[in-house]
C-alpha cells in the first residue's frame, strides 16, 4: 500500500514538474516539448510498473515467510508435546516417590564380653550376659573366674513408610526388630535366636498408635555406649503399646498398665496384670542450638487381685523426670534425674518393683530416686570417648519387703570408640558396676566389652 501510494503521487508531481520545465520555453519548441513529455511520461509509467511489480514480489516473500514460520511454529509445537508426552510418566513419577516413601535400614553388630561377678556368677542363658541388667548382678555368692560371651543378638532392622495424602494429611508407619532377650537358640550349636519386635506403629498426623518408647521416656539422652543400654538403673526405659497425641513441644499418651509387686517379706516378683485404667504419660520438650531440656510425669494405678492370698487392692503410682543434652561445641553432656513413687518397670529395667504387699495384704509403693551425668568427647573426626557415671536409690519398708532386695545400685561406663566412616564403628568400654541389698551385702560387676558395628540405610 505504502508503495503503491507513492507512485500514485509522484506521478502527477513529475508530470506537473514536467509541465512547468516546458511552459517557461519559447513557442517555437512546442513540438519538441510534447514529445518530451511523452518520453517522460513512458519512463514513469515505467517506473510505476516497477514499483507495483516490487510491491507484488515483497507481498509474495511476506506471504511466504508466514507461511515458513507458521510451518516451524506448528513443527515446535509437536516436538514440544512430544517431550511433554515423554517427561509426563517422570515428572508423575517424581510426585509420587515425593508423597510415598518407603525406607529399610538398621545395623549388624558383634559383641565380645569379658565379665567377672565378685559374688557369684550368672548362667549363660541369662539377659544380663548379654548387657548391663542391674537387677542381675549377683550378691553373696562366691567370686569365680572370668566368662567370655561373643554375641551378635544386638543387630537390628526396620522398615518404615511416609505418605502424604491427597487432603494434605500425612500417614507413617514404623516396624523394628532384633534379636535381644528371646528363646529359640543357644550357644550349643547354632546360635539361631528369634527376632523380637521392638517397635510397631502407626501415626496419622498429630496420632501415634502402637507400641514404641514410653512418653515419659527422653530417648535421645541416652549416652553413647556399647553396653545396650548404658545407665540403665537411673534412666527411665520402656517400650510398649500406647495412644499418643502430640502438639508441637507437647505430647500425651495414654500407655499400657502392668504392676510388679513384691511379695510380703519378699520373694520372687508378681506380675499383676490386673489394672483397669492405662498409664497416663505426658511430656514437654523445649529446643534450641544448646540442645533440649525435657520434663515427664506419669500417673498410674497400681493393681493386684488374687483371691488365694487374699490380695485386692490399689494404689496410685506417679513419677516425674527431668532430662537434657547440652551441646559443647563439638561435644556434648546428657544427664537426667528421676523420682516418683511406684514407677517399677518404667526405671532401672524394673530392679525394683512398683509396690509391695503389706502385712494388711495391701498395696505400698515404692519410692525411687536416681539420675546419670555423661560426657562424650571428640578427639578427632575418627575418635571419640563417653563416660557416664549412674546411681539409683529405693526407699523400701524393709517390715514389707525384707532384706534381700535392692536398696541402691550404681555403675560407670568409659568407652574409645573409632569409626574411620561414619556407618562403621569399633570400639573398647570398660563397666563397673555395684548392686547392695537391704541387708548390707553387695556384689559387683567388671566387664570389659569389645564391639564391633555397621549401621545402613536404603
Amino acid at each position: 500500500m505504502l508503495l503503491e501510494f507513492k507512485a500514485r503521487s509522484v506521478l502527477p508531481l513529475m508530470i506537473a514538474a514536467c509541465l512547468g520545465v516546458g511552459a517557461a520555453q519559447p513557442a517555437w519548441a512546442d513540438g519538441d516539448r510534447v514529445e518530451q513529455l511523452e518520453a517522460r511520461v513512458a519512463e514513469l509509467e515505467a517506473l510505476l510498473r516497477q514499483l507495483v511489480d516490487q510491491r507484488a514480489k515483497d507481498r509474495a516473500e511476506t506471504t511466504e515467510m508466514v507461511q515458513q514460520a507458521s510451518a516451524q511454529a506448528q513443527q515446535a509445537q509437536a516436538q514440544v508435546a512430544t517431550v511433554v508426552e515423554k517427561v509426563q510418566p517422570v515428572i508423575e513419577e517424581a510426585e509420587h516417590e515425593d508423597k510415598h516413601q518407603f525406607k529399610f535400614g538398621g545395623y549388624v553388630k558383634v559383641d565380645t564380653l569379658f565379665s567377672n561377678y565378685s559374688d557369684g556368677d550368672i548362667a549363660s542363658n541369662s539377659i544380663g550376659r548379654d548387657f548391663y541388667v542391674p537387677s542381675t548382678v549377683p550378691v553373696g555368692g562366691e567370686d569365680e573366674s572370668t566368662d567370655v560371651d561373643f554375641h551378635a543378638r544386638q543387630t537390628r532392622f526396620y522398615f518404615g513408610t511416609d505418605h502424604e495424602l491427597d487432603n494434605g494429611d500425612k500417614l507413617s508407619s514404623y516396624v523394628e526388630f532384633d534379636f535381644l532377650v528371646t528363646p529359640g537358640g543357644n550357644e550349643r550349636v547354632s546360635n539361631s535366636y528369634l527376632p523380637r519386635m521392638r517397635h510397631a506403629y502407626l501415626k496419622y498426623n498429630n496420632w501415634l498408635v502402637g507400641q514404641t518408647w514410653s512418653t515419659f521416656m527422653d530417648v535421645a539422652t541416652l549416652p553413647e555406649t556399647l553396653d545396650f543400654v548404658g545407665p540403665a538403673e537411673s534412666t527411665s526405659f520402656n517400650r510398649q503399646p500406647m495412644i499418643r497425641y502430640t502438639k508441637g513441644n507437647f505430647a500425651v499418651a495414654l500407655e499400657n498398665p502392668e504392676t510388679t509387686v513384691t511379695p510380703f517379706e519378699g520373694g520372687a516378683r508378681i506380675t499383676a496384670d490386673d489394672s483397669l485404667l492405662p498409664d497416663l504419660t505426658a511430656r514437654y520438650t523445649h529446643k534450641g542450638d544448646f540442645g533440649h531440656i525435657q520434663l515427664a510425669g506419669i500417673l498410674r494405678q497400681l493393681e493386684y487381685e488374687d483371691e488365694a492370698s487374699n490380695v485386692d487392692d490399689r494404689e496410685v503410682g506417679w513419677g516425674v523426670s527431668l532430662s537434657g543434652k547440652f551441646n559443647v561445641g563439638r561435644d556434648d553432656i546428657r544427664w537426667m534425674a528421676i523420682h516418683g513413687e511406684g514407677l517399677g518397670r518404667y526405671v532401672g529395667l524394673n530392679v525394683s518393683n512398683g509396690a509391695v504387699i503389706t502385712d494388711n495384704n495391701e498395696l505400698d509403693a515404692i519410692k525411687t530416686t536416681g539420675g546419670f551425668f555423661s560426657y562424650r568427647h571428640w578427639w578427632n573426626d575418627q575418635w571419640r570417648s563417653t563416660a557416664v557415671f549412674s546411681y539409683m536409690d529405693i526407699d523400701n519398708k524393709r517390715r514389707f519387703t525384707g532384706d534381700s532386695v535392692t536398696d541402691n545400685v550404681w555403675s560407670g561406663h568409659i568407652n574409645l570408640l573409632y569409626s574411620p566412616t561414619p556407618p562403621l564403628t569399633f570400639g573398647v568400654e570398660y563397666l563397673y558396676a555395684d548392686r547392695e541389698l537391704e541387708s548390707g551385702q553387695d556384689g559387683s560387676l567388671s566387664r570389659l566389652q569389645f564391639s564391633g558395628k555397621y549401621a545402613f540405610s536404603l
